[in-house]
């Protein structure tokens, strides 16, 4: 690799904006300082004082491979991940078969290395009887637990109160859950059926799966998690309700119990539902305007610590069912930095702490090695944003299911190059200079 030199750039990283350059040389970050002169083979990049962010790293990704392919596959949705911005991605264990063994595991981590456009790692998936499995994965090469206390795409509840007991005392890793009370959820489904019949409207979905289904199920995984002393990171949260549940009054890198919020919760309500259908059901579902302005304030005050996308495609036609077989999910991932980028624009957030919920978090949350951040000695993993002017239409997705629920928008920002690993693997397009690695974690 040639030594690369970005000139001119405002440079977002550990909190701060610093106007100046940055020298990547063997895939790392050699140099950060105000005017960097460099003699010998160096490709220079002159930033033109955009912004210089590190690669958005996604903990909650749905690529569908193996086995759900006619959704999704990792080439095509990781593609669309680089040309959105993301650099990094952690992936889910509802496939088929389902990632609940550290056979498939490795498995599916051969797929990654195979077809994989930027960095990856892949979660195992816990079961109602897999403790085994849980108790050999490797710390240092294995993101985290995935576990469903709740029902969703791919059957893989775990309700067992012997079970959840023995993941959350046993797991050598990061614990992540998915949390909807599995016996209310059918409850509410069995109001609303016997309402509507199969033809529910869209608007019920977070009737069915309501704030309290959530309550109840993240309530009693930070109970476990304070029983056991386990890590657990509670994804998706969507209710105002829940909100209380998380802690800032102590520094990330203590917390043993975090929380996210995805860019979908943050910006669609309920009202959507009219307009969009079930285009954006997904679960847990998306709530109310009320639920919304309270997401916004716990991840601005730090109770929430991390902004995914649990980007999870489905085909169009699949999504014209009616409600009882139109799936959950929605694809995000190639437009979720962009969309942050439009609240920027609009004072919701600084870019500063986007960068943080986005970037740094993630990788300080997992304990990533080496990357998150623009530092010296850190993976050149990096995004320079420009100005854009171009609706998203179907002709410009990546992903393979072929739409997205943000078509007709217009983004204020938009990637103008991606560099994983210091390869230059977005210019405009997507070049032939790809460079991903399997993430790796200082545990």
């Amino acid at each position: 690799m040639s030594k690369q030199l970005i000139k001119n750039a405002r440079i977002i990283t550990d909190f701060t904006t610093f106007e100046g350059d940055l020298l990547v040389n063997q895939g790392k970050i050699e140099k950060i300082d105000r005017n960097i002169s460099v003699d010998g083979n160096v490709v220079i990049h002159d930033a033109n004082g955009q912004f210089l962010i590190p690669g958005v790293i996604d903990d909650q990704v749905h690529f569908r491979e193996p086995g759900l392919t006619h959704k999704a596959n990792i080439y095509t949705e990781s593609r669309a991940a680089l040309v959105g911005g993301t650099t990094s991605f952690m992936e889910m264990p509802n496939v088929n078969p389902q990632t609940v063994t550290n056979a498939l595991l490795e498995e599916k981590y051969a797929l990654g290395a195979q077809s994989s456009a930027v960095n990856y790692s892949f979660y195992l998936g816990g079961t109602n009887d897999n403790l085994e499995e849980i108790k050999r994965v490797n710390p240092r090469n294995v993101c985290g637990v995935k576990i469903f206390m709740g029902s969703s795409t791919g059957n893989m509840l775990v309700d067992s109160e012997v079970a959840l007991n023995g993941l959350f005392g046993n797991s050598p890793i990061l614990i992540a859950t998915h949390c909807e009370c599995e016996g209310r959820v059918k409850q509410r489904y069995a109001e609303a059926h016997a309402k509507y019949g199969d033809a529910i409207p869209p608007a019920e979905h977070p009737i069915i799966r309501d704030a309290e289904a959530c309550y109840l199920s993240s309530s009693l995984a930070i109970e476990l998690a304070k029983k056991h002393n386990a890590r657990l990171h509670v994804l998706h949260i969507t209710s105002e309700k829940e909100t209380h549940l998380f802690r800032n009054d102590i520094p990330l890198a203590e917390k043993r119990i975090t929380a996210e919020v995805c860019v979908h919760h943050l910006h669609f309500c309920d009202e959507d539902y009219q307009r969009l259908g079930h285009l954006i059901k997904c679960n847990p579902a998306i709530k109310t305007a009320n639920d919304r302005s309270a997401l916004w304030k716990a991840l601005l005050d730090d109770r929430f610590d991390v902004i995914a996308t649990d980007h999870a495609p489905h085909t169009w036609e699949e999504k014209q069912n009616a409600y009882p077989s139109s799936p959950a999910g929605l694809p995000l991932v190639q437009h979720a930095l962009s969309l942050m980028m439009d609240y920027v624009v609009e004072g919701r957030l600084s870019i500063e702490k986007m960068v943080e919920k986005m970037c740094h978090n993630p990788a300080t949350l997992y304990q990533i090695e080496g990357r998150g951040y623009l530092r010296e000695g850190y993976a050149a993993d990096m995004v320079l944003l420009g100005e854009n002017t171009q609706p998203v239409t179907k002709d410009g997705l990546l992903y393979k299911c072929g739409w997205s629920p943000l078509e007709g928008h217009t983004f204020k920002y938009a990637p103008e190059k991606v560099w994983v690993n210091g390869a230059l693997s977005f210019d405009g397009g997507i070049t032939a200079d790809l460079n991903p690695q399997r993430l790796l974690f200082v545990r």
